[in-house]
């Protein structure tokens, strides 16, 4: 006897409502990864470049929403071309329009949740800098406006933790995540927010 499970419509946008509990209060956000795919990115993030003094990258995650509570589970992660980085000595790195088009496309042709992310070294929770804070606002909507169905955002790594931030949408509040897992042996969890 085989499972019956109802079908699914091709392209639905996520419920705006699914991120808002009906009291009002913060929602709970979860952003859960391997311990493996978490060294292989951290790896990618510390090879030195030519002209970029840090490297930047995409993780790609699946989306469980209920009630005031959303799990983001990471599946991969894209690097960025060395080609694709700009010689721009006034921000650690700056990608060409190049490498945001194909993290869009990845985002539209897997259906996936898209983080862009990079590393600031160290130990303990990071956080955002002035020119992340700013340079995020500025390209992560678009993500939002041609993958509406899924939330999608930016985190940065130290050596030991993570702080990310999500949109909701492109005019919505910007929740924190408010914690990590990396999942293997042993299991480590920080609190980000």
């Amino acid at each position: 006897m085989g499972a019956v499970l109802e079908r699914r419509a091709a392209y639905l946008e996520m419920d705006a409502d699914a991120f808002r509990s009906p009291e009002g209060r913060g929602m709970n956000i979860r952003f859960k990864i391997t311990q493996r795919l978490l060294g292989s990115i951290q790896e990618d993030l510390r090879r030195p470049h030519a002209v970029a003094h840090e490297r930047v990258g995409f993780i790609s995650a699946g989306l469980a929403a209920a009630h005031d509570e959303l799990l983001i589970l990471a599946r991969d992660y894209h690097l960025v071309d060395d080609a694709q980085y700009l010689d721009d000595r006034s921000v650690g790195a700056m990608i060409d329009a190049s490498a945001i088009r194909a993290a869009r496309q990845w985002a539209m042709n897997s259906r996936s949740a898209i983080f862009h992310v990079h590393s600031h070294g160290g130990r303990g929770v990071p956080g955002f800098s002035s020119v992340d804070n700013r340079e995020n606002a500025k390209f992560i909507p678009n993500f939002v406006s041609v993958a509406p169905f899924a939330v999608h955002g930016a985190i940065v790594l130290s050596d030991t933790a993570a702080f990310g931030q999500v949109w909701l949408s492109r005019d919505k509040s910007r929740p924190f995540i408010t914690t990590f897992n990396a999942i293997g042996a042993p299991i480590r969890t920080w609190r980000a927010a």
